[in-house]
C-alpha cells in the first residue's frame, strides 16, 4: 500500500452522524482528528444516518460505502435495541452487512452496543449478539462503542441517550486505537 491514503467508512446511526452536535463534533470528524498523524494517511467517510437500524444500514450499504473503502467501521444496532427488535434479526442483519462488505473485499471493524440493564432478559440476549457476530464473521470487535460514555450525565446530551461533544471525544479516543489496529492488520501479509 505504500504511503497512499487509506479510506475508513463509518456506517452507523445517530451515534456516528453526530445527532445534536456541530459537524466538527461528530464521530467521523473527531476520529479523523485522532488519526491525523497516522501513516499512511487516513480519510474518514461518515455514513451515519440518525434513526437507522441494522435493517436500514443493510439496505443502504451498497450506496453509502464507497468501493475504495479500505476498512468499514460498522456501528449499528442502538436503534434496534431501543425498538426491542428481536436479537436474531439484529444478528442476521449484522452478519449480512459484514458478508456483503467481505464479498466486496472490504474488511470490517464491528462496534458493539450494549443494552441498559433494566432491559432485563433482552439486554442479556442483545449484548451477546456482537461477540457472536464478530466470531462468526471473523471480524475484529470493539466491544462497546459507548464504553465510559453511556449513562454518564457528563458525556450525554439532555436526552440522556446521545453523546455530547465530550462523549464523542471519548468514543473517538477509544475507536481510534481499534481502527489503527485493524488498519495495521491489513498491512500485515
Amino acid at each position: 500500500m505504500g504511503n497512499t491514503e487509506q479510506v475508513v467508512t463509518v456506517l452507523g446511526d445517530s451515534l456516528t452522524a453526530g445527532y445534536g452536535l456541530k459537524p466538527v463534533e461528530s464521530l467521523p470528524r473527531q476520529l479523523a482528528a485522532r488519526l491525523a498523524a497516522h501513516t499512511p494517511p487516513v480519510r474518514i467517510i461518515g455514513a451515519g444516518v440518525s434513526g437507522d437500524t441494522t435493517t436500514d444500514g443493510l439496505r443502504r450499504l451498497d450506496r453509502d460505502v464507497p468501493a475504495q473503502t479500505d476498512l468499514c467501521v460498522v456501528a449499528l444496532g442502538a436503534n434496534d435495541m431501543m425498538q426491542l427488535v428481536p436479537t436474531d434479526h439484529v444478528r442476521d442483519n449484522l452478519l449480512s452487512i459484514i458478508d456483503k462488505l467481505q464479498q466486496r473485499n472490504i474488511p470490517v471493524l464491528l462496534c458493539g452496543m450494549r443494552a441498559p440493564p433494566w432491559f432485563g432478559a433482552y439486554a442479556w440476549a442483545f449484548d451477546a449478539v456482537y461477540p457472536e457476530v464478530a466470531r462468526t464473521a471473523n471480524a475484529p470487535l470493539m466491544p462497546f462503542l459507548m464504553d465510559g460514555v453511556a449513562l454518564h450525565p457528563a458525556y450525554v446530551l439532555p436526552d440522556r441517550i446521545h453523546p455530547n461533544a465530550a462523549g464523542v471525544g471519548r468514543m473517538a479516543d477509544a475507536l481510534a486505537s481499534h481502527v489503527r489496529a485493524a488498519l495495521a492488520a491489513l498491512r500485515t501479509p
